[in-house]
This record gives C-alpha cells, sequence and structure tokens, in this order.
C-alpha cells in the first residue's frame, strides 16, 4: 500500500495525515513519522501498515490520556476506565496510565491526599473519605496515609452540631437526629459523642 500524500495537519500541531492510495486517512503523531521513516510516495507493505497502524492508536491513546489528565485529577483506574469508555483497548489504556505515572502526571498517593484534604473541606468525616477513595479506584496502600494527614475533626464537628442545634432544644429526639446526620457524613461515633458534650448536651452513650 503506498503513501499517495503525507502533510501535517492544519487543525492540530504535531499531527500528520497519511493518506494511502484506497482512500485510508491514517492520523499520525511526529513520533510515527520518524520512527517508520514516512514520506510521500512510500510503498508499505501489510506488516508495516499493520504496525504504523498500531502505533498511531496507541499514539492517540496516551494523547487522549494526556488530556484527561490535565483537566483534572484522576486515579490511575479511573483514568484507565475512561479511556476504556472512549474505546481504547485495554491493553493501550495500561500503557498510557504507566507512561503518564512514569511522567509524574499520575499518582495515586498525592491523588488520595487530594481526595481526603477536599472530602474533609466539604464537610465529611473518615468513614466518607474511605467510601470515596473506594469509589474512585486508589489503591488501599494510599489510604492510611492520606487519611493520617488530615486535621482533627473537632471544629468540623463543632460548626456541625452548632447549626443543627441552632435554636433548638436539645432534647433525646434532636440530639438522635444530630448524631444520626454526622453519622451519615462519615464521622465516628467517639468524635460525635464528644462534640456533643462540648455544645452541652446531655448525651448517654
Amino acid at each position: 500500500m503506498k503513501i499517495s500524500k503525507l502533510e501535517p495537519s492544519r487543525r492540530r500541531q504535531g499531527r500528520w495525515l497519511a493518506h494511502l492510495e484506497d482512500g485510508t486517512l491514517l492520523r499520525l503523531g511526529e513520533r510515527e513519522v520518524v520512527d517508520f521513516a514516512l514520506y510521500t510516495g512510500m510503498e508499505l507493505d501489510e506488516g508495516t501498515l499493520e504496525a504504523l497502524s498500531d502505533a498511531a492508536r496507541e499514539s492517540r491513546v496516551r494523547e487522549r490520556a494526556l488530556n484527561m489528565a490535565a483537566a483534572r485529577p484522576l486515579s490511575k483506574k479511573e483514568l484507565k476506565d475512561r479511556l476504556a469508555r472512549r474505546d481504547a483497548p485495554a491493553e493501550a489504556a495500561e500503557q498510557a496510565a504507566d507512561w503518564l505515572e512514569e511522567l509524574g502526571l499520575l499518582n495515586d498517593g498525592e491523588y488520595a491526599r487530594t481526595v481526603a484534604r477536599h472530602y474533609q473541606a466539604k464537610g465529611f468525616g473518615v468513614k466518607k473519605i474511605r467510601d470515596e477513595l473506594y469509589r474512585r479506584g486508589v489503591p488501599r496502600e494510599h489510604w492510611e496515609d492520606a487519611l493520617a494527614q488530615l486535621e482533627d475533626p473537632a471544629e468540623t464537628l463543632d460548626r456541625l452540631v452548632a447549626a443543627r442545634l441552632s435554636g433548638q432544644q436539645p432534647t433525646p429526639e434532636v440530639l438522635k437526629k444530630t448524631s444520626d446526620y454526622l453519622a451519615r457524613r462519615g464521622f465516628r461515633w467517639e468524635d460525635i459523642s464528644a462534640a456533643l458534650r462540648r455544645r452541652g448536651a446531655e448525651w448517654e452513650d
């Protein structure tokens, strides 16, 4: 198969277009053009054409992965799942994720700390943060380090308790509803109990 025309893309920098004589259009990166020493009029045997197509596909997956990672923080698993939803082959998605990890653009440990800080700032407790780390596919070996760096939840709990009890008598029913609310937000019972006591509530353990 002959390359009838090889030209740089006018729309995307670093992209090359290889027009084949049968009408097929290959979208390539500069890396493929250099690695395969491509030029207009070059004859591609079946094996070379297949290898070039595979390389071009891997390059597109890498480009897509880079754009995803640049748009927002992601765990390695989230990135691979997103690539899979865009029809990227599993092997190519894995290679792209490994590549970004080597470049330092994908870091599950740092991502775990970011998620933990974000959810604590939104007023959630440790249990909720663990659920989020699990949901986002962060490996468990990063959880404890991320949680260990969180601030003491006392200030957050005091603020939430004050808001819930504002203008209400701390009856057993009100205290029960407040503690249930805080438990749903992922706070531990011992921290909830201490916060209610700091508010002056008479609370039975």
